[in-house]
């Protein structure tokens, strides 16, 4: 009898994880799904009653508390809290001022952009949640970050003076592609980041690969271009830092002068890149391996299931035979 009931308990558990799953699949529909910038107007808000000069105060009052998801993302670690963004505003007035007069009109003009990636993103893995896209202030320090149920995008980052409209329109189609795939990412035990490049490679490059399967474009040109130029060079300069970094804790590489520069060469560079190479190569390293592995799967959807999971970085580049020479295109 218990033995019976025990079943039967299993089994209704077995179905509304089922129907749970089911019901937040269908939570975020690609046809009908919508940028949320609640909490962008709501900021918008503070500052143009501020005349551009919000304080810590009004930023906690009325834009920090009451907050939605979006800004609940990306409070730890980008805005922090009130003094830190109010900091970050007044360094960089224009910024601010800038991305809410001429970018925020222009979000809305983007639910057809969410929702061709998406669909485009529902075709190729049709089992995974796709999350709500939050657009929010920050601290101007962050395009961008995922969790499981929502992207956040920091909208001051993306939008910076002299942005286009065109220029904008392009780079929210990239991070949307980009930042999902984030979603879909587990968390990870430390024993599959003993190789700690390379996990970052393939933690970075596979959501740009996948972005480069459902957007048709590099995420990004500059570096495409760079990196096809200068192939073999940069395999190199990454085998030669992957080796200086191989078991070495987050904590060691954070404090080493030699170990943090090979990390910061590849990754976390933005704005002080080595001086003739664009920020952020690493991604672009990454996006090689990620599309060396998927080409060389005889199962694709397996093969990008497992670069998600990426449990085991240094299997996963072996396994993909790049050896730093040019890969062709997966969508020619």
């Amino acid at each position: 009898m218990t033995t019976n009931r025990a079943k039967l308990v299993f089994l209704i558990a077995s179905c509304l994880t089922a129907l749970l799953a089911t019901a937040s699949l269908a939570a975020t529909d690609p046809l009908t799904t919508v940028i949320d910038t609640r909490d962008a107007e709501r900021f918008a808000a503070v500052f143009a009653r501020s005349g551009g000069k919000p304080d810590a105060a009004s930023l906690q009052r009325d834009y920090l508390n009451g907050a939605g998801r979006g800004v609940e993302v990306f409070m730890p670690g980008r805005i922090e809290n009130a003094a830190n963004l109010a900091t970050a505003i007044a360094a960089d007035r224009e910024r601010y001022a800038y991305a809410i007069k001429t970018c925020l009109p222009l979000v809305a003009s983007l639910d057809g952009e969410l929702r061709a990636t998406y669909l485009a993103y529902r075709g190729l893995l049709p089992d995974r949640q796709l999350p709500e896209v939050y657009v929010v202030f920050g601290a101007a320090n962050s395009g961008g970050t995922a969790k499981p149920d929502a992207q956040v995008i920091g909208l001051e980052s993306m939008c910076g003076p002299g942005t286009t409209p065109e220029q904008f329109r392009t780079g929210m189609r990239n991070i949307f592609a980009h930042e999902v795939a984030h979603t879909f990412q587990p968390d990870v035990l430390e024993s599959a980041t003993h190789d700690k490049l390379m996990f970052m490679a393939l933690s970075e490059g596979t959501p740009d690969f996948l972005a480069s399967l459902v957007t048709a474009n590099p995420p990004s040109a500059v570096r495409e271009e760079y990196g096809r130029a200068n192939e073999t060079k940069l395999w190199a300069q990454f085998q030669r830092d992957r080796s200086v970094l191989l078991g070495k804790s987050w904590a060691e590489i954070d404090t080493d002068p030699v170990l943090k520069a090979a990390m910061h060469r590849w990754f976390g560079n933005a704005g002080a890149a080595p001086e003739g190479v664009p920020s952020e190569m690493g991604y672009w390293v990454g996006m090689q391996i990620a599309a060396a592995s998927f080409q060389a799967a005889p199962d694709k959807r397996a093969a990008i299931n497992a670069l998600l999971a990426r449990t085991d970085p240094i299997a996963l580049a072996n396994a993909s035979g790049y050896d730093g020479k040019v890969v062709v295109d997966p969508r020619q």
